[in-house]
């Protein structure tokens, strides 16, 4: 195993990892990637699921093989228990209870122990908790296949499939960052926790910029894609655009163009000041555009009726007029180079832009491989081995990170050996400890912006740190980048709008500094020095303080692209995402939620804080936590983003035909017109005997299974049929709607951050600071049994608490009028909190 001094922030960490699948065994390799010492039990023969993947996943692991159903298999895994600080399970809630392995009861005697839960859905959620909670069966419930993003409704692909695990990858990512927080408070008060992440809850927060409803959305807001759905809908016309159609309704800034090499290049350049106008002039017709008249709004932030033009260079959406012209002209000149000289191009310019490339490209790509987001590792069963590098990591202990030992299957005592290595040191718990959040008395300086940086923030929030997000005096998005997405990633934080570049706006920027506990910050390494958050730098203002650093492209090591700019949807088209779901070079599609792996990496910044603090308090090290949307995109793409000598095709389900992985995977339309996906394996087909209406598929040819299956389905309604699969425990689920679970599962806002309420949590603000109803999804898929989870408050306008800020700083109130009146800081953005 390791080397016996390990300067990762986990060591000493012992960990007991009951896995299967994904989420689980994903939870423990991200706190191996970390230093812990991780023993992976699986049954006598082997994993529930058979994949290469789980080379990654158990990689960092020792594997013992035990039979939990007998008494000698069942002693030996409470045996091994007995040593961990932390133990790991993802089965259906009360399984492993019921095999004999009591989290509460081993609590009872060890409080300092430290468990956590994955299960499907949530043990309180009293429909569906004992489901076959399988991810393509989370996943449809919970409304990611349908009105999967605005091109495939226009398209009329409805319910629409990927195989990206979603679920999985993000309750991984949030159960990780949740343990390690949980670990990082024992250091402080003593005791453990009991921790629960259903995939389900997990899913909903990743998608909780989809789900969210704010009524009466002013129409400046509407892009043309959305204005095309509402008109066929009210005309009563059929969703049928074709593809190529359907671009002429994307933003130029929004979209793939075709290059000289018959690649595409897409560009992501719409909601900021200066990418837009840097994005046309490396294209070399800004000058003649503004010459046809292209305008520039001085202030974007007015309502809209009182802007001088119709549109303005930097603000989304553009109008049909504007975005036609743009996007005819850029056209033409994308195809005067290859994609790779756009590329560089794009990048030195510091403009968001990628190609699209193939996952197999991403996997072999020379940047990933120098900068360690991809790592060659020797595997005992595939060989030399690539895989996804780890997606968190310290920068003072990167490199090591990037040397994982190989899973390894070893004897029951040689495992429990390694555990009794490393002795728990916890401080003894206070009588008077209270029950409080696990941050409870951190504060935390947010300077990110868009979806991924601040949304980390957003998440640390929940359990009682204190978080101030500090924005420039003038902002450099517009309103549909900072107001819409800040209604969710602003909560629970307060906002001070400063110029840091500014005399007064700098001075007052240090003394947050020398305020705080952790530096949240999102931008490329080549920022860090030249505003001061370099080590050295940070390290004079105040010396104990924590930074962590998101970014799009960074990995342990510096290469080619570490500082160029970027977006989510540029590590979808560099690592492949795109294309898989589009189907072909000429046809990308971005996969369809918003933030999509933003939110995720989202969860693996909280993750990077965590570690961080635990190493503050357990070895006094000042650390530097990172992540990147790039490395997030390796787990989220787990199940295939990995390369072996004798590997097969890549060829996990592709493009808009896409509807499953096989006949017993798939989606079936029924009698009511709804459609059910079905998840059973071969192994299951002896259960369809039990169904009645399907008695007869196990006789069926292979082949012929999904035509048997099809036809039958329609003679029953979808929800006759889920039930009579699911009673036989084989795994079916009606594909639900974001807008349909948010009606069926909301409530009027009461102080309480939904984790009582089952798989499904949303609350209603009738009286949101913005002034509109907002209904948005709650902060509930950590539910610890110990340690609070904070309901945390409404989005408050930019700018609402700078006055309040600064006083708490030691500002006189007739210095904060003089800073005021300079522009150095400001009170708002704007009269409007949504500008109209």
């Amino acid at each position: 195993m390791r080397k016996s001094f390990s300067n990762l922030p986990l060591t000493g960490v012992k960990v007991v990892d009951f896995g299967q699948y994904i989420a689980g065994p994903a939870v423990a390799m991200s706190l191996g990637d970390l230093g812990a010492t991780v023993v992976h039990i699986d049954p006598p023969d082997g994993p529930m699921w058979d994949s290469p993947a789980n080379a990654a996943l158990n990689r960092n692991k020792v594997i013992v093989n035990l039979d939990l159903k007998t008494p000698d298999g069942l002693e030996r895994a409470k045996t091994l228990c007995a040593e961990a600080d932390i133990i790991v399970e993802n089965f259906r809630p009360g399984k492993l209870t019921a095999l004999g392995i009591d989290f509460a009861a081993m609590r009872e005697e060890r409080p300092e122990l430290i468990t956590i839960s994955v299960p499907g859905f949530a043990s309180n959620d009293e429909e569906r908790r004992e489901l076959r909670a399988y991810e393509s069966i989370v996943a449809a419930s919970s409304g990611v296949f349908t009105d999967m993003g605005l091109n495939r409704v226009l398209m009329g692909l409805n319910p629409s499939f990927s195989p990206l695990p979603l679920a999985s990858a993000y309750a991984s990512q949030i159960a990780a960052s949740a343990t390690v927080l949980a670990l990082q408070s024992r250091q402080v008060t003593g005791l453990g926790d009991q921790i629960e992440v259903p995939l389900a809850a997990a899913v909903m927060e990743g998608l909780c910029y989809n789900s969210i409803k704010v009524d009466n959305m002013p129409e400046r807001y509407l892009t043309q894609r959305e204005v095309e759905i509402e008109r066929r809908r009210i005309e009563g016309l059929p969703m049928n655009v074709a593809y190529d159609d359907l671009q002429e309704l994307l933003d130029p800034f929004f979209r793939s163009y075709m290059c000289k090499d018959g690649r595409m290049f897409y560009v992501v350049c719409p909601s900021h000041k200066n990418h837009a106008r840097r994005c046309l002039e490396v294209l070399g017709i800004y000058d003649e555009l503004v010459a046809d008249g292209l305008t520039s709004e001085e202030d974007t932030y007015k309502p809209w009726s009182e802007w001088k033009h119709d549109t303005s260079l930097g603000v989304y959406p553009m109008p049909k007029f504007w975005a036609d012209k743009i996007a005819a002209r850029m056209k033409e000149v994308f195809m005067t180079r290859t994609s790779h000289e756009w590329k560089k191009m794009f990048g030195r310019g510091l403009i968001p832009g990628a190609p699209q490339r193939w996952l197999q490209e991403w996997v072999h790509d020379e940047y990933a491989e120098t900068s360690g987001l991809m790592i060659d590792v020797w595997d005992p069963v595939y060989g030399d081995m690539t895989q996804p590098g780890p997606v968190v990591w310290m920068e003072e202990s990167g490199e090591e990170a990037l040397q994982p030992e190989p899973r390894r299957w070893v004897a029951f005592d040689e495992a429990l050996g390694l555990l009794k290595a490393h002795r728990t040191e916890v401080p003894t718990p206070s009588d008077k400890t209270t029950r409080e959040g696990w941050l409870s008395g951190v504060r935390v300086l947010d300077l990110c912006n868009v979806i991924a940086g601040p949304h980390s923030a957003s998440y640390l929030a929940r359990f009682g740190a204190e978080v101030i997000k500090l924005d420039p005096s003038v902002p450099m998005y517009d309103s549909w980048n900072t107001v819409i997405y800040g209604m969710s990633q602003m909560r629970g934080k307060r906002s001070v709008l400063a110029d840091i570049t500014s005399h007064h706006g700098r001075r007052v920027f240090e003394d947050l500094v020398k305020s705080v506990d952790v530096i949240v910050w999102n931008a490329p390494d080549n920022q860090i020095k030249k505003m001061g958050l370099d080590a050295d730098s940070l390290r004079k203002l105040n010396p104990g303080a924590l930074f962590c650093k998101l970014d799009c492209f960074s990995g342990v090591r510096r290469g080619t692209r570490t500082d160029y700019i970027g977006y989510d949807d540029l590590v979808q088209a560099t690592t492949g995402i795109m294309l898989r779901f589009g189907g072909a070079m000429d046809r990308p599609e971005e996969h369809a939620h918003v933030g999509t792996i933003d939110v995720m990496c989202g969860f693996g910044g909280a993750l990077g804080v965590a570690a961080a603090l635990y190493q503050k308090y357990r070895f006094g090290r000042i650390g530097r936590g990172r992540t990147s949307l790039s490395s997030n995109s390796g787990l989220l793409q787990i199940p295939f983003a990995f390369d072996y000598k004798g590997r097969g095709l890549f060829s996990e389900p592709t493009g808009p035909e896409a509807n499953g992985y096989d006949a017993l995977t798939r989606f079936y339309s029924t009698a009511s017109g709804r459609y059910i996906l079905l998840s059973a394996y071969e192994s299951d087909l002896p259960l369809f005997r039990e169904v009645e209406g399907l008695e007869d598929l196990p006789d069926q040819p292979e082949e012929d299974r999904a035509a048997y299956l099809a036809t039958a389905f329609q003679a029953l309604p979808a929800s006759d049929w889920v039930e009579k699969l699911n009673a036989a425990d084989i795994g079916a689920a009606i594909c639900e709607n974001l807008d349909a679970l948010r009606a069926r599962n909301s409530r009027e806002a009461d102080g309480t951050p939904g984790t009582e309420n089952g798989s499904y949590s949303f609350s209603i603000y009738t009286d949101h600071p913005s002034g509109h109803e907002v209904t948005q999804l709650d902060p509930y898929a950590v539910r610890p049994a110990r340690a609070m989870v904070f309901a945390v408050e409404p989005s408050e306008k930019f700018g609402t608490s700078t006055r309040a800020i600064l006083r708490e700083l030691g500002y006189a109130d007739e210095a904060i009028e003089v800073m005021i009146k300079s522009g150095d800081v400001a009170l708002s953005w704007s009269a409007e909190y949504l500008p109209s």
